[in-house]
């Protein structure tokens, strides 16, 4: 995709920076190239010296719907991908808990997959009402590996990661902020307004005092989930070749060719 029509963005409103992924007509699904734009952006934002504070938003209806079809087919029969992928998924869990500036994840609609991972990889997450997550990794024959198994159990119970992971069932909003996977809902038409005031807020804050509290979090983060996330990105890597994976994601990508549009988020899953 070229550069006037970047696949994610960066803008600047003062101090706060707010991120978006850019694929609405593919609900944000994550292309090979998104993949690689989402291994980079934190880096080059931890560079910014005149950014305080970031949003991440998704362009359109969705937040993101996960994994594009054509980028997980490729896997199937491309090992150099695979282990590409792999490494970018670390790359993006590494970068995101390490990354020293505050970050809002404003969710405006279904976060799916990879999708899912990436909000609640933000350090607070606000929902519209009509936001989902979902990660159904396990219901087409992958393991969690890009985020699921790393950062879901610090924020809610075993039991209920046990529940939404085995199965792949939707949390509507407010049933995630019950479980402790989002801040608060949001109407919809107010959540841009109110992240970004919220990160204007945090922007605000003494930043020396801020990153060095955001940092300490982030080694408790590392410590507990590192095991975890490493055991899962090579299950993960494992389960792309199984006759499961293979067959679901065929048969899915099938019925999605035959929509004019991607309208149904269930159709994709991961990255």
């Amino acid at each position: 995709m070229s550069d006037s029509n970047p696949v994610l963005t960066v803008t600047a409103d003062g101090d706060v920076r707010v991120v978006t992924l850019n694929r609405p007509d593919r609900l944000n699904g994550v292309s090979e190239e998104l993949h690689r734009r989402l291994s980079q952006v934190w880096h080059e934002l931890a560079e910014d010296t005149g950014a305080r504070a970031v949003v991440l938003t998704g362009a359109g209806r969705a937040f993101s719907a996960g994994g594009d079809f054509d980028h997980l087919l490729r896997h199937h029969d491309d090992p150099e991908l695979r282990e590409r992928s792999i490494r970018l998924d670390r790359t993006i869990q590494m970068e995101m808990i390490r990354f020293p500036l505050p970050v809002v994840a404003a969710v405006n609609g279904p976060a799916v997959g990879l999708g899912c991972s990436l909000a609640l990889g933000c350090d607070l997450v606000l929902m519209a009402e009509d936001a989902y997550l979902a990660d159904p990794h396990v219901s087409v024959g992958l393991v969690a590996g890009d985020g699921g198994v790393t950062l879901w159990p610090l924020l809610t119970s075993l039991l209920r990661v046990k529940e939404y992971l085995f199965t792949g069932d939707r949390i509507p909003a407010a049933t995630a902020v019950e479980f402790g996977l989002a801040n608060r809902v949001v109407p919809a038409a107010d959540l841009m307004r109110e992240a970004m005031a919220l990160a204007q807020r945090l922007a605000a804050q003494p930043a020396e005092a801020l990153r060095a509290t955001k940092a300490a979090l982030a080694a408790v983060v590392e410590q507990v989930s590192r095991g975890g996330m490493e055991a899962a990105l090579l299950a993960e890597r494992s389960t792309m070749t199984s006759p499961d994976h293979i067959r679901i994601i065929n048969d899915l990508a099938a019925r999605a060719s035959r929509r004019p549009t991607v309208t149904d988020t269930d159709t994709a899953e991961e990255d």
